[in-house]
């Protein structure tokens, strides 16, 4: 008969990789996880990964025996919950991946108050502003602020992310604002080195007309919140989430401005693989996230009478 072992170590080796990270994963030595994919294979009487001197690749018998693994482990730890969770708190650990200046503003204290719900629970948190991989990387649910049209991956929107073009009351004293969009290619601007196209700023007029603009750029980066402190230095104009400006605005330090024009809006997900069935913990702080974030988002609130 397999071993349950078995199955989480030839799981744990494709979407790791390697056996040696599968191993780190699993807290194991890699030739435990050698020896267990060895004999997976040997009851099966099938080879699982084709094997090169430098990667793994599942075979055509392997890709479909890893799909139904998913699923069986996924119902071994769904029946589990389902005998358990009337006794017991969440527990485990939950890793999750979230953009830099998003999750350090707004994921983490809904985090932390998270964990002191279910205290039990661990989290592996990684703020970055990279695209990560989940399946290889490991994780267990990512926050993605994009125009989501990935299939492979299931989203549930947590909130809208608006933006907002603004500079702050020394700049605009000193070297005026901007009426059109064309306008800004006389004013240095700041960008955000992650987008595709960071030097060309797209503008909506009220006739639903769309304006892309190559900006002057003054500085660039990948992280929001630098950017926005050169700004409220007076260095410049800058467009950016209003997670991250509202704050500035709502103090006076940023003023919006070409307000007669708007911005395509995007949301803010948490994303999971569509290979896996929810664990308790992921779906519960999946529910938690929604529900903490549902409505008009705060930093929008208020903003709205605010301009030049």
């Amino acid at each position: 008969m397999i071993k349950t072992e078995e199955l989480q170590a030839f799981v744990h080796i494709v979407e790791a990789a390697t056996m040696t990270s599968a191993a780190e994963r699993l807290g194991v030595a890699k030739s435990a996880v050698s020896r267990r994919l060895s004999e997976l294979e040997e009851h099966l009487g099938v080879e699982l990964f084709h094997r090169t001197t430098r990667k793994l690749v599942l075979t055509e018998s392997g890709q479909g025996f890893y799909t139904r693994c998913i699923q069986i482990l996924d119902d071994l730890e769904e029946a589990e919950h389902a005998v358990t969770q009337a006794h017991q708190e969440l527990s485990g650990q939950l890793r999750v991946a979230a953009p830099l200046s998003f999750g350090l503003m707004h994921l983490g204290p809904a985090i932390i108050e998270f964990q002191k719900l279910h205290p039990k629970l661990s989290f592996d948190i990684d703020f970055n502003d990279r695209q990560i991989d989940l399946i290889q990387e490991g994780f267990d649910v990512g926050i993605r602020i994009a125009d989501l049209k990935d299939s492979s991956l299931i989203s549930r929107k947590l909130a809208r992310v608006s933006f907002v073009v603004c500079a702050s009351p020394d700049y605009i004293k000193k070297q005026g604002a901007p009426n059109t969009p064309e306008e800004l290619a006389n004013h240095p601007c700041f960008t955000y080195s992650n987008l595709n196209n960071p030097n060309h700023w797209t503008f909506i007029d009220n006739q639903g007309e769309e304006t892309m603009i190559k900006v002057s750029k003054l500085m660039q980066s990948n992280n929001g919140k630098f950017l926005q402190s050169a700004a409220i230095e007076g260095l410049g104009i800058l467009r950016q989430p209003t997670f991250i400006s509202y704050e500035a605005i709502t103090k006076g330090e940023l003023i919006p401005i070409l307000q007669d024009y708007s911005i395509t809006e995007v949301n803010a997900y948490a994303i999971y693989p569509q290979t896996r069935h929810l664990s308790q913990r992921v779906r519960q702080f999946i529910d938690f996230l929604v529900e903490r974030f549902s409505g008009i988002p705060y930093w929008e609130q208020g903003m709205s009478h605010l301009g030049n």
